[in-house]
């Protein structure tokens, strides 16, 4: 007799702790700085993202006051410029063209992307090359280690 209430009540929970879970990583896709509904690129969310990573590795680093001043100036250098974070494309455009001139504007966006954004990574890994040599070592396995992490993840997304 018990058997049957117990079965429902475990069934009960579990598909509401089911339901929770859900609905909490769909409110956590859209923290993320671009977007999950819109597709578009957020520079303010963007900005407080990279702040905060920014944040975690300087904590993760144990950054000494005489590493300070060649902190800022890598905290400075790596951060990306605001343009490349705005999207080139507009949307009502591109649904206007054929598949063969959608794919040559996209051609033509990453082509600009890119010629806005090469001096920034040539900028970017000289800054974090400089950096690297002011660190000692547990600090220089410590960033090679979160780097590591990143182009990980990086290679998964792209």
């Amino acid at each position: 007799m018990k058997t049957p209430w117990k079965t429902l009540l475990l069934a009960t929970s579990f598909a509401a702790l089911g339901a929770s879970a859900q609905a909490q990583m769909h409110s956590s896709m859209d923290d993320y700085p671009w977007g999950s509904k819109k597709h578009s690129i957020d520079p303010a969310r963007m900005e407080v993202r990279i702040n905060h990573h920014l944040n975690e590795l300087k904590r993760k680093l144990q950054i000494g006051a005489s590493q300070e001043p060649a902190w800022m100036a890598f905290a400075t250098a790596i951060k990306p410029p605001v343009m490349a974070l705005l999207p080139f494309l507009d949307r009502a455009e591109m649904e206007k063209l054929s598949t063969p001139e959608r794919i040559d504007k996209m051609k033509q966006i990453r082509a600009q992307h890119q010629e806005i954004m090469k001096p920034f990574m040539d900028q970017r890994d000289e800054a974090v090359k400089t950096f690297y040599n002011t660190l000692d070592a547990g600090q220089k396995k410590t960033l090679d280690a979160e780097h590591a992490h990143m182009m990980r993840r990086r290679s998964m997304v792209w």
